[in-house]
């Protein structure tokens, strides 16, 4: 649904609600995933039988990464074709069944690979659940329940924490990845919750079926030319939506949406892969180490929201720009040897400035192009920013093998989150904004250009 479209908002909350639950429940999944290795990190580090080298943990906190940069890309681009339910209850059944197979893999090689394979279902979520959020929430709502959704995803690293803590020194690192297994059995639960989406239903000409899908949610009135922008053919596919990104007009936006999504990445993946062992080198046990991992991730879950609600109110571009540049200083403020009551609050700064105000960022994608490439845009601006994901847990190992002090980590992350904060300052307005159809363009963000 555009900006355009008649008020009031046709979707009942009770059907917005039931899609924020269906995606939330799948973002949860795979935070628990994304997270459960800088649990497992410093065990993995201690695991004689492998003996790996700091540059070596940071690769295998790659491997899923990778996987993730294909996936966002090829499920992404999917979704706009063969629809959006299907290919979340896929990404889905991928990533949690290869879980089960890295926590059985008996080489570092073997692990490394089913956390590929399982990237390629992790990729794939946050595009398709980003564009159903957005399509089905009201114009004025849609950051904040992006955050809101999001909010899954900290949780699921705040989970793969508490459950690191809970079973690392008893049965292991193998049962603590074993456990992203147990979300498999949330499908038949996502498969009665989510919807089809009613743009792509109708982009591809089947009115039929999206009567009968808006019928289902109570979508009144259904209008089939609300769902379907004007601007976009009647059966846009890949390469329309790709023109849509690299076209003259779309262009500057997609190269800084992609550069600060690209720098939100390496400090969402560098410091979720390396914040327990990098205190650990400061000189924390253990449980206190797990601990700053739990706060990050809780601090964000909160933020997500926070922010989500503050994007709506006084525009995306303001609180992206003020929270990557809060999120670096409390970053930088972790290499001094504070009280850890204050490096607490430090790292929460520092969880709300990388993992929450990316996630607004990337609500802002699904939101700024138009609709009929909604999940492409944002497949592919998030596939670009897995290379930064990749890199940020080689720039930790890369520091660990070269010996520099610990407070070198601090002073390149910071550094990322301004370089963050000047690509979100230098993305325009979007050029669609006023047209029938096109998407809600930030307004308030567009007075501090």
């Amino acid at each position: 649904m555009t900006a355009s479209a008649p008020v009031p908002w046709p979707v009942p909350q009770r059907s917005t609600r039931r899609v924020l639950l269906a995606c939330w429940l799948a973002i949860l999944a795979e935070g628990y995933d994304v997270g459960v290795l800088g649990a497992v990190l410093p065990a993995l580090a201690e695991y004689r039988a492998w003996d790996l080298t700091p540059l070596e943990l940071g690769g295998l906190g790659s491997y899923a990464l990778i996987g993730m940069l294909i996936g966002a890309m090829v499920i992404g681009t999917l979704s706009d074709r063969v629809g959006r339910r299907r290919m979340l209850l896929a990404s889905v059944a991928i990533f949690t069944t290869m879980q089960l197979g890295a926590a059985l893999a008996p080489s570092p090689e073997l692990f490394g690979l089913f956390r590929l394979l399982g990237g390629l279902g992790m990729g794939g979520i946050i595009p398709v659940a980003a564009a159903l959020t957005i399509e089905y929430s009201a114009p004025g709502r849609r950051s904040f329940n992006y955050g809101l959704m999001y909010s899954g995803y900290s949780l699921g690293i705040l989970a793969a924490a508490l459950v690191a803590l809970l079973l690392l020194p008893t049965l292991g690192w193998r049962w603590v990845v074993g456990a992203g297994f147990v979300p498999v059995l949330l499908l038949p639960v996502l498969a009665r919750l989510v919807p089809e989406s009613l743009e792509y239903l109708v982009g591809k000409g089947r009115e039929e079926d999206a009567a009968r899908v808006a019928a289902r949610l109570g979508v009144e009135p259904f209008v089939p030319g609300d769902w379907a922008p004007a601007e976009a053919p009647r059966s846009a596919g890949w390469r329309q939506s790709l023109a849509a990104m690299f076209s003259r007009d779309w262009l500057r936006p997609t190269v800084f949406f992609w550069i600060s999504l690209f720098c939100g990445m390496v400090l969402v993946y560098g410091l979720n892969t390396w914040l327990p062992s990098i205190m650990r080198s400061a000189g924390y046990a253990l449980g206190p180490a797990l601990m700053f991992l739990v706060v990050f991730s809780l601090a964000s879950a909160a933020g997500g929201i926070a922010l989500g609600r503050a994007a709506d109110a006084y525009g995306k571009k303001l609180i992206l720009m003020t929270f990557y540049l809060l999120g670096g200083a409390g970053i930088l403020l972790l290499m001094f040897p504070n009280h850890i009551v204050v490096n607490y609050v430090f790292v929460a700064l520092a969880g709300i400035g990388s993992i929450s105000t990316s996630l607004v960022l990337t609500g802002w994608v699904a939101d700024y192009y138009p609709s009929y490439a909604r999940a492409t845009a944002t497949g592919w601006a998030l596939s670009f920013a897995r290379i930064g994901a990749i890199s940020g847990p080689l720039i930790g190992g890369w520091i660990g093998a070269m010996a520099l002090p610990f407070q070198w980590n601090f002073v390149v992350f910071a550094a990322v989150a301004l370089v963050a904060a000047g690509a979100v300052a230098l993305i325009p307005r979007s050029p669609g904004a006023g047209r029938p159809g096109a998407p809600a363009d930030d307004v308030l963000g567009a007075s501090v250009r």
